[in-house]
């Protein structure tokens, strides 16, 4: 099962700055007017690092900056190891919620070992230019997010009673969030904790791409013959499944740029396997979540001419299309969307979802609707946020669901707590 051990955190020191002003999103979030602005505000911020442009190779840019930090006392590893508490306080619909994780190294496991589980697909261009990144660096720059069970709850109640102390830091976020962090150095607690998470799987919620990026790079040191130090555990963030503070937000469809899209035509089309009941546009995501709630399978589709919800008549023909695959996997809204519609009555097949030809994706259902009423678009497509229970069954099947079909709010920030792996 899972392997946990202490380290000591690579962090900005006040040479550098505030963390207000060092820290940012994850770098895959990030405009570059974002980008721009991040680094007006102060040129130390970490995204100069994580999301390097600047020269002709990037990449030797971000391995210059890095060492210059290093040596100029910018950056440097806190002396003593140990495991690092993360909190993230913020704002859903009007109720105030926390987030707190565990920021530790974790043994990489290959995910056939059943240890570490996947459940999105990865894509290779995002993979090679993290590769780059961290033979450049030689550092976990940002953390794989990853949710552990804890019924019992003998590790979070470990976790929460270390936070009554004076944190080690404490600060907004530019969006708006209250980030604290705390230590435990006590080496009695961390082996404590350590055991805990040996009878342990690790869900992998958000840093697919890092996760096998830091596989590939342990693997590429070993075939030189190098000593790969730290770089065969991977810096992550650990939540507990069941915390109440954890958000999952849908991720919407977005279609446009079809060559010949008739919306009377996909209507009829979609009546072969859903309910159609017309609605007025500020109805459709409640009617969608009550649907939910009620054990029904539905989606929400966009029209310039309005919108509808669709119901699933029955859930048999996701198991004929998909006979071999878990019952969870089956049922995920995203494959009744993308298999029953976009690739079956749109064309919208895998390849060019990946490459985001005719789709593109948004978490704000106000922007797909301005979109498509604007003209912009040819239609979008509403899903029910994905329920972190199918995520773990989908996970513990060893299934990878679709890209964005998860969207954990809020994001990790970057530039808190790094790792020093060689």
């Amino acid at each position: 099962m899972a392997t946990i051990k202490a380290f000591g955190a690579l962090r900005f020191t006040s040479q550098a700055g505030s963390l207000e002003e060092l820290t940012c999103p994850p770098y895959d979030i990030i405009s570059e007017e974002e980008r721009e602005g991040y680094l007006a505000r102060n040129p130390h911020n970490i995204i100069r690092l994580e999301l390097p442009r600047e020269g002709q190779d990037p990449y030797l840019q971000a391995q210059e900056t890095f060492r210059e930090w290093m040596d100029q006392g910018i950056l440097a590893t806190d002396e003593v190891p140990g495991l690092y508490l993360y909190e993230e306080v913020f704002t859903v619909a009007g109720e105030q919620k926390s987030l707190l994780g565990l920021c530790c190294m974790v043994k990489l496991e290959e995910f056939k070992n059943g240890v570490v589980l996947p459940h999105e697909q990865t894509l290779s261009k995002a993979k090679t230019d993290r590769f780059n990144l961290m033979t450049a660096t030689g550092c976990n720059l940002s953390s794989v997010y990853c949710l552990y069970f804890d019924q019992e709850n003998r590790i979070f109640s470990r976790l929460e009673a270390a936070t009554k102390q004076e944190p080690l830091e404490s600060f907004d976020g530019p969006d708006g969030i209250a980030h604290r962090v705390w230590k435990i150095e006590d080496p009695a607690e961390i082996q404590t904790i350590a055991a805990l998470f040996g009878e342990k799987k690790l869900y992998i919620a958000d840093g697919h791409h890092r996760y096998e990026t830091a596989l590939n790079y342990r693997d590429s040191l070993i075939s030189q013959g190098k000593d790969v130090g730290q770089a065969d555990h991977v810096m992550m963030t650990l939540v507990h499944m069941e915390h109440p503070g954890l958000v999952v937000f849908p991720t919407h469809r977005v279609v446009h740029g079809l060559e010949q899209f008739d919306a009377e035509q996909l209507l009829k089309n979609c009546a072969e396997h859903f309910t159609l009941t017309e609605l007025a546009v500020s109805q459709l995501e409640g009617a969608m979540k009550k649907a939910e709630q009620a054990g029904e399978k539905v989606l929400g589709l966009c029209l310039p001419q309005g919108a509808y919800l669709l119901k699933l008549r029955s859930e048999s023909v996701m198991k004929e299309l998909l006979p071999d695959a878990s019952n969870a996997y089956q049922l995920l809204d995203v494959n009744v969307l993308h298999l029953l519609i976009l690739e079956r009555f749109l064309g919208i097949d895998k390849e060019n979802m990946a490459n985001q030809r005719n789709l593109y994706y948004t978490r704000d259902a106000g922007e797909a609707f301005a979109t498509v009423s604007q003209g912009k678009a040819d239609c979008a497509f509403l899903l029910n946020a994905t329920k972190v229970e199918e995520i773990a069954d989908v996970a513990a099947a060893g299934e990878k669901m679709p890209q964005k079909s998860t969207y954990f709010y809020p994001k990790l920030i970057t530039g808190h707590l790094m790792s020093k792996l060689l």
